[in-house]
């Protein structure tokens, strides 16, 4: 918090701009990197190594992780929201079709993605009282983990004793992006709302992995303050869970801001040559942490990005409450610029050499192996 104050977000900005060629190549030549070298690695002087520390991001990832890919698909159970995000599609003043799925129609939407052959499902909800509570997500959740390998909430920060809940119906994965961790651009950005709240949006994922959840995953939103920067803070905080909460794995994930309903346009915005620079940066700083990309991304350049660290992709996303059934044209949050199928998409991490796992079969295959 301190480190942040006015100010202080500026002092980090120019360290990271001072950084030169000389200190880049120093961090090269190490054999393995930690947490100083981040701001050296997300400099604009680190930017004229990029294909250096593509390869070496590469290599890395393969030690670590394989050629395995895991992938998702997100499911919206409602866009109903109290918050004003200058930024979102869901801003409770837009004009949007709103929409609440019952337990009954998110189970069913549900079953679709198990159908299309997923087994790691995102459930995704706006911020409002009386949607999308904890204990709808817990009767949605039971009804669904007999059928997932995984599941996995994007929705309001709650409570730890809510949590645990939650994983005791089987949610093993709590995701909750920061937006921005420069507080006086959440402050700009959240004009009313819940959401206001920088510190317990802050807090969410310590008390998801209080409770003893199996996955948390953090990000900023790029393209709301300076990317650079923002970055470096969420290694930190990625960086601070992975120790604290050693049992708990922890996933960075890279959205960048689209325009959205209400017509905001990124403050900020992050280029695709920097978003490789990003990925390259987290993946040498954290080794062992899962790095993400969505369907926000363009295909040709997910396909390009993936070699670079990403073990997570999701496919075939509908960002709107029954969108995969079709029956609801309620207002969707952003728009998916890869629209492949998600066969298409498997094909396509198979083709780069990568073993894409969503079907049951696929698990069991990779261990007979």
């Amino acid at each position: 918090g301190a480190m942040l104050s006015d100010g202080g977000w500026q002092r980090l900005q120019s360290q990271i701009m001072a950084f030169d060629d000389h200190d880049v190549a120093r961090v090269v030549a190490k054999p393995a990197h930690d947490l100083d070298d981040l701001p050296v690695l997300l400099s604009p002087a680190a930017a004229r190594r990029l294909e250096d520390l593509a390869q070496r991001a590469h290599a890395l990832t393969l030690q670590r992780f394989g050629r395995v890919v895991v992938m998702y698909a997100p499911l919206y159970v409602s866009n109903h929201c109290m918050n004003q995000c200058a930024y979102c599609g869901f801003n409770a003043r837009n004009p949007l079709e709103r929409r609440a799925l019952s337990v009954e129609e998110a189970v069913r939407e549900s079953m679709l993605l198990h159908d299309a052959g997923f087994r790691h499902i995102l459930l995704v909800s706006g911020q409002h009282t009386q949607y999308a509570q904890a204990s709808y997500l817990a009767q949605v959740a039971g009804q669904l983990r007999a059928h997932f390998a995984s599941i996995n909430i994007e929705v309001a920060p709650l409570r730890r004793e809510e949590y645990a809940v939650l994983i005791e119906h089987g949610v093993d994965g709590v995701i909750c992006y920061q937006e921005t961790y420069n507080p006086a651009t959440y402050a700009a950005v959240h004009l009313g709302g819940p959401k206001r709240d920088y510190d317990w949006r802050l807090g969410t994922l310590e008390r998801a992995a209080e409770a003893g959840v199996r996955r948390v995953g953090l990000s900023a939103l790029y393209g709301l303050d300076d990317w650079r920067v923002e970055g470096w803070m969420a290694g930190l905080h990625a960086y601070y869970l992975m120790t604290r909460y050693w049992r708990t794995q922890v996933s960075i994930s890279f959205p960048r801001l689209r325009a959205a309903a209400g017509g905001f346009e990124p403050l900020q915005p992050l280029s695709d040559r920097g978003l490789a620079q990003l990925i390259c940066a987290l993946r040498l700083v954290l080794p062992d942490a899962h790095l993400v990309l969505s369907t926000r991304e363009p295909a040709a350049l997910r396909d390009h990005l993936l070699r670079l660290g990403i073990t997570q992709m999701s496919a075939g996303s509908r960002t709107a409450p029954l969108g995969y059934s079709h029956d609801g044209e309620a207002g969707a949050q952003f728009d998916v610029m890869d629209e492949r199928t998600p066969t298409a998409v498997a094909a396509a991490i198979a083709d780069a050499g990568y073993e894409p796992v969503w079907k049951d079969w696929d698990r069991r295959f990779l261990t007979a192996g």
